[in-house]
C-alpha cells in the first residue's frame, strides 16, 4: 500500500494521538497539529520518522491555512485531512451562556469548517483526497443532556459535512468526505471539559459505553483504507440511531430521560 500524507488536528492526545501512532507505524507520513507543544512533541517522538508537528490554534483560520501550507512544504502533498480537534462543555440547555455556546461552536464546528475550506480546494485541484471530520454519537442521540452545547456543535458539524459531500459528489467522485461518530471515549477529553462533571447517576445508556482511544483510532484507520460517508466507531450505534429516529419518544423514555 502506498504511503499517504495525513494531517491530524487535535493530535496531542486521545483519538488524534492514537490515530497518528497507528498510521505512522504502518508507514504513512503524518502531520500532527495541536496547541500543546510539549505533548505534541511527545507524540511525535512515539511515532518515529516521517512525522512533523505543527503548533496551531484551530480556532484561527490563518493558522489552519498555515498548517496546510506546512504539510505541503514538508511532504509535497496531502492525501487525507482529519479534523479531530474538539472540546467538551457540561451544562444543560437552560444554563448555557452566550460564551458557552460560542466556545463550542468555535472549537468543534468552525475549526472544522476552516479545515474544510483550507484543504478541499487543494483536493479539487488534484481531483482526489479524503476529508474526515470527527464528530460524536452525541450529535445524533442525547445520551448526556448536560453536554447540550457540545452535542449541538457536533450536530452542526454532521450537517456541514453532509452538505459538502453533496456539493462534491457529482463533479469530484474521487474526493471522499466522511464523518466519524465515536461514543464516549475513555481519555482525558472529559477531564478538560469546561465545567467538567462526573458521570450522571447510573452512568450512560448501555449502548453508549465508553470506547478506548485505540478502538476509535482503529476504526478511523480502516475508514482511510475503505472510505465511507459516515461511521460509528461503536458498531451497534448505527442500528441504535435508526431505532431512535423511528420513535424518539419511546427511545428517550427507555433511556430514562
Amino acid at each position: 500500500m502506498t504511503a499517504k500524507v495525513i494531517v491530524i488536528t487535535g493530535a496531542s492526545g486521545g483519538i488524534g494521538a492514537e490515530t497518528a501512532k497507528l498510521l505512522a507505524k504502518r508507514g504513512d507520513k503524518v502531520v500532527l497539529a495541536a496547541r500543546r507543544l510539549v505533548e505534541l512533541k511527545q507524540i511525535a517522538g512515539q511515532c518515529g520518522k516521517d512525522v512533523f508537528p505543527v503548533v496551531i490554534d484551530v480556532t484561527c483560520r490563518a493558522e489552519v491555512e498555515h498548517l496546510r501550507d506546512e504539510a505541503l512544504r514538508v511532504f509535497g502533498q496531502v492525501d487525507v485531512w482529519i479534523n479531530n480537534a474538539g472540546r467538551a462543555l457540561s451544562r444543560q440547555v437552560l444554563d448555557l451562556t452566550d460564551e458557552d455556546f460560542d466556545l463550542m461552536m468555535s472549537i468543534n464546528t468552525k475549526s472544522a469548517l476552516y479545515g474544510m475550506q483550507a484543504i478541499v480546494p487543494y483536493f479539487k485541484e488534484h481531483g482526489i483526497g479524503h476529508l474526515i471530520n470527527i464528530s460524536s454519537a452525541l450529535g445524533r442521540i442525547p445520551f448526556a443532556s448536560y453536554r447540550s452545547a457540545y452535542s449541538a456543535s457536533k450536530a452542526a458539524l454532521n450537517s456541514l459535512t453532509a452538505n459538502l459531500r453533496m456539493d462534491l459528489r457529482a463533479a469530484y467522485p474521487n474526493i471522499h468526505i466522511s464523518i466519524v461518530m465515536p461514543p464516549v471515549v475513555s481519555s482525558d477529553f472529559a477531564k478538560y471539559a469546561v465545567y467538567s462533571t462526573p458521570l450522571p447517576p447510573g452512568g450512560f445508556h448501555p449502548g453508549a459505553a465508553p470506547q478506548t482511544p485505540e478502538q476509535a483510532a482503529a476504526a478511523i484507520v480502516q475508514l482511510i483504507d475503505q472510505p465511507r460517508a459516515e461511521i460509528y466507531t461503536n458498531p451497534g450505534h448505527s442500528e441504535m440511531v435508526a431505532r431512535y429516529f423511528a420513535d424518539v419518544a419511546s427511545f428517550e423514555e427507555n433511556m430514562g430521560l
